[in-house]
Formats: C-alpha cells, sequence, structure tokens
C-alpha cells in the first residue's frame, strides 16, 4: 500500500539533519528522529527506507515512523525532530438527562431509510434535537460501553410460541427420551443438516511466518454448496457424518435406510429425533423405495420432533455448531475435500468418545420455560 506521507528532504534538510546526527549534544529522540527521516528521504539514491527497514536498523517503533512522516509533511521539520506531547482527552460531555435522551434515542427505531443506528447517526441526532450543542461519536460509544449498550450489534434468535401446547408437547416428548437409559435394542438417535459452501482460493495463501497472522487474497471461487448429514447418539458418544449434493426428500430416505440397515442391523427400534422439516416424514421412503422395502424400513423406525421454533432441543444441532467452528469454518475448495476433512473430525471426536452433557430436563422446562405453557383455569 502506497505511503500517505511521502519525506522528500533538499540538499539543506538532509544537510541539516546529517550534522544534528553526527555534532552536538542533542536529545536521543531528536537524533533518532533525524535518522528516521534521512532513511525514509526517497530523494536519496535507490529511493527511502521502508518502515519496516527502518524499524529494524534503528531499533524504534513503526508507530514512531509513522508519526514523524505525518509531523513532517503536515507541520515541518522542526515539529518531526520535536517530542510528541500526548493531547489531553477531553472529559465526556454527556450529564445524567442528555444520556438518558441518548438511551432512549438508541432503543427507539433508526430513521427511515436505514437499517440500524450508528455511533455517528446518533451524535448528529443529539445535536440537532438541541440535547447539546456539540458531541462526537466517540463520546456516544463510550457513553453506551457504559451503560452496555451496542446498538450497532442486533441478534437472530428463534422465539417460540408463548401458550402453545403443541410447543411444550414436543419439548416434553423430546426430553423424555433424553432421560431415558441405553438400550441396544431400541436405541435413540438424533438427526440433522446442514449446509456448506465450497470456496475455492484463485492465488495460492502466502506461507504461515513467525509474528504474522494467515494471510489469504480477498477474492475465491464459489464451487456450489454442498449439504451434511449428521447422525448423533449421545449415550454411545458416536456420531455419524455424510456428505451429499442435496437434501431432498429421496436423501433423507436413503440416510433412514442407512440408519436401520447399516448402523443399527440388530436393533429392534430405532428412535430417531430430528425437527419438523418437510422431508423428515414417513412419506419420503415411499418416494425412494419400493412400498414393501419403505415400509421393512418404517417398521424399525419410530420418529420424534422437536417444536416449532425449538431446534435447539436437537443434540444433533449442537454437534453441527462444533463441526463448523472447529472443521468447517475456513475454505474448502471441493466434496472430496470437504468429505476427507469431515470424515478426519468425526473419527476424532469418536475416538475421544466427545458427548453432549444434557441436563435440561421436564422438570426445568416447567419452572424456566413457564410462560409457554396453556394457562389452565379451573
Amino acid at each position: 500500500m502506497a505511503k500517505k506521507y511521502i519525506v522528500t528532504l533538499t540538499a539543506a534538510e538532509r544537510e541539516y539533519l546529517q550534522q544534528l546526527t553526527s555534532k552536538g549534544k542533542n536529545p536521543a529522540y531528536k537524533v533518532n528522529h533525524a535518522r528516521i527521516l534521512l532513511k525514509a528521504d526517497t530523494s536519496q539514491a535507490g529511493g527511502g527506507w521502508t518502515d519496516t527497514e527502518i524499524a529494524s536498523a534503528l531499533d524504534i517503533s513503526i508507530s514512531t515512523i509513522e508519526r514523524v512522516r505525518r509531523r513532517l509533511v503536515e507541520e515541518g521539520i522542526e515539529e518531526a525532530l520535536g517530542r510528541h506531547e500526548p493531547k489531553t482527552r477531553k472529559a465526556r460531555c454527556l450529564d445524567g438527562e442528555q444520556e438518558a435522551y441518548l438511551i432512549t434515542l438508541v432503543c427507539s427505531e433508526p430513521p427511515e431509510g436505514q437499517g440500524r443506528w450508528t455511533l455517528r447517526m446518533l451524535a448528529d441526532y443529539m445535536v440537532d434535537w438541541g440535547y447539546v450543542e456539540a458531541v462526537s461519536h466517540e463520546t456516544v460509544r463510550q457513553t453506551l460501553k457504559k451503560n452496555e449498550l451496542k446498538p450497532w450489534l442486533n441478534k437472530s434468535w428463534v422465539i417460540p410460541p408463548t401458550e402453545n401446547a403443541q410447543f411444550v408437547c414436543c419439548m416434553e416428548d423430546v426430553l423424555n427420551i433424553y432421560t431415558s437409559r441405553y438400550d441396544p435394542l431400541y436405541p435413540w438417535v438424533c438427526f440433522d443438516e446442514s449446509s456448506k459452501q465450497l470456496v475455492a482460493e484463485t492465488i495460492e495463501p502466502l506461507p504461515l511466518e513467525p509474528g504474522e497472522v494467515q494471510r489469504y487474497d480477498y477474492q475465491y471461487e464459489r464451487n456450489g454448496v454442498c449439504n451434511l448429514f449428521m447422525f448423533f447418539e449421545p449415550l454411545t458418544c458416536w456420531r455419524h457424518l455424510e456428505v451429499t449434493e442435496r437434501r431432498t426428500a429421496i436423501d433423507y430416505a436413503h440416510q433412514m435406510k442407512y440408519l436401520v440397515d447399516e448402523c443399527y442391523p440388530q436393533a429392534a427400534k430405532i428412535t430417531v429425533i430430528h425437527d419438523q422439516l418437510n422431508t423428515h416424514v414417513a412419506a419420503s421412503l415411499y418416494k425412494a423405495f419400493p412400498p414393501a422395502e419403505a415400509r421393512r424400513i418404517l417398521n424399525k423406525l419410530e420418529f420424534h420432533y422437536t417444536p416449532k421454533h425449538g431446534s435447539w432441543l436437537n443434540m444433533a444441532e449442537i454437534e453441527l455448531s462444533v463441526l463448523a467452528r472447529q472443521c468447517l469454518d475456513r475454505r474448502i475448495p471441493d466434496q472430496e475435500t470437504l468429505k476427507q476433512e469431515v470424515a478426519a473430525w468425526e473419527q476424532d471426536r469418536n475416538r475421544a468418545a466427545t458427548t453432549v452433557d444434557w441436563r435440561f430436563t421436564t422438570a426445568d422446562a416447567r419452572i424456566k420455560l413457564k410462560r409457554l405453557y396453556p394457562s389452565i383455569s379451573s
């Protein structure tokens, strides 16, 4: 990136700085600043040194070098040679009434045409409405930080309905399964699915170096989207992932067949806990297999559903969240690489016997989520 403040010295200035560094008794900071300017001078043979080269040669921080450059360009050579005196920090200028107005403003809807409040918008509105004569966005930020308010942040959240019998019925059904004992003939498995955008590099990333963060080019190439099916049995600390191109009803049906025939061939009945996606139904198997085969598979399955707006009750969703943070939070170029990486993650996590320590019970739900239960008047 090109430097904003370019040092170009005249012959007289160079001579003055060279004398300053070689003769007389001058403060160390003044000598150092003179050496910075001499090395940064672009008029010398070969051009000026970079800030990194100057910092290495003189053992001076890059921030000091940048400050000397700026003061030379903006204020002159004597100011650049002088000691930097930090500016005194102004005290906050909002009193109690002004602060209360600011908080009220933050909690209101943003102006028409704006998606959210910004610090500068808040500062401008404080001035426009006459609450202060002048206020900086930094003062607004500090005031909101003191009150733990961050108007520039928002969070998407699944809000369950209030007093909904269907919600609490599905919730308690799932929670009762979670407290059941392990029986190899009657296992219960959580099932969920997610997607991953495949992204390839257009330019080879730079190799890692000591003291440097990983560096890669901002451009990338999209290679489509893959689907991931997750099976998770918490009581045996086992999970399995399947990477597919799509997540249609046909794909779902083949996953259920795999669960019955490959994962639990000796089980009498398998309980499957998943959300209420439109493909997560028994009819999907009839779309994929002949009636006799579909019925054979379904005879070994028992479906239980998390409530709508209650997918957090599915432990497989927790596992997918861990997978996203530990394995998928990077650029993965193609489906084959994704399969290899996911398989390695699955193997390591199964070998470590990692599970979910689920502690939320039906008794807890009836207390903490009491507002979700219908009110029954006698």
